[in-house]
C-alpha cells in the first residue's frame, strides 16, 4: 500500500461513529520518510477544520519545542491515534483507538521511522503499554523491532500546567540527542 491508497482508504472510513461528525479526516503532517514519528491522541477543532493534526494551540507549542531543541520539519512525521476528531475534545474511547489502529501501523510500515515518540497517555496506553501511567513511563526508552519508543506529555497538558513544560523539553532534547546517535 502506499501513502495515497491509504489516504482514500483512511477518507472513506465509517468504522466507527467518529466519522458521522467530521468534517476532514486528519492523516497526519511532515516528512514520511522522517527517522521520527510523533504520535497524539487525536484532532481537535482547529485540526478537523484544516485536516492535519497539532494545528491549534498546542500544536505551536509543540513546533517550537521541536524547533527550540533541534528538529527541524525534515526530521519528523507528526500522527494522531484517532483520524476524526472525537466530540467535544474528548478522549477518543478505546473501541475508536482500536477501529484506527490499523491505519497508524500502515502509517509506521510507509514512514518507517527509527524513533516512536507518543505524546500523552491515549498514544502511550496504545502504542507502549495499555497499563502504564504516562507519569511513570514519559522518559524511558522501550525497544521493539528495531523501533525505539519514548512518551512524554500531551502538548495541551502543557497549556493546562505550565510547569510539565521544562519536563517535556527535557524530553524531546532526549529524542533529540538519541536521534544523533542512531542516525
Amino acid at each position: 500500500m502506499d501513502w495515497d491508497e491509504l489516504i482514500k482508504i483512511i477518507s472513506n472510513c465509517t468504522k466507527c461513529p467518529l466519522a458521522q461528525g467530521r468534517t476532514n479526516v486528519v492523516v497526519g503532517r511532515g516528512n514520511r520518510n522522517a527517522p521520527v514519528l510523533f504520535v497524539g491522541e487525536g484532532p481537535g477543532a482547529n485540526e478537523d477544520a484544516q485536516g492535519l493534526p497539532f494545528v491549534g494551540q498546542a500544536g505551536r507549542l509543540l513546533d517550537l519545542a521541536l524547533q527550540s531543541t533541534g528538529f527541524t520539519k525534515e526530521d519528523y512525521y507528526i500522527a494522531n491515534v484517532v483520524k476524526c476528531r472525537p466530540p467535544e475534545n474528548r478522549n477518543p474511547l478505546p473501541e475508536e483507538c482500536a477501529a484506527c489502529l490499523p491505519y497508524l501501523r500502515a502509517q509506521f510500515k510507509l514512514i518507517k521511522p527509527k524513533i516512536i515518540v507518543c505524546l500523552g497517555s491515549v498514544a502511550s496506553t496504545n502504542m507502549i503499554d495499555k497499563e502504564a501511567k504516562i507519569t511513570a513511563i514519559r522518559g524511558k526508552w522501550i525497544e521493539r523491532g528495531g523501533v525505539l519508543f519514548t512518551a512524554t506529555y500531551h502538548p495541551a497538558a502543557l497549556l493546562r500546567d505550565p510547569s510539565k513544560k521544562i519536563v517535556m523539553w527535557r524530553d524531546l532534547k532526549s529524542v533529540w540527542d538519541k536521534l544523533k546517535t542512531i542516525r
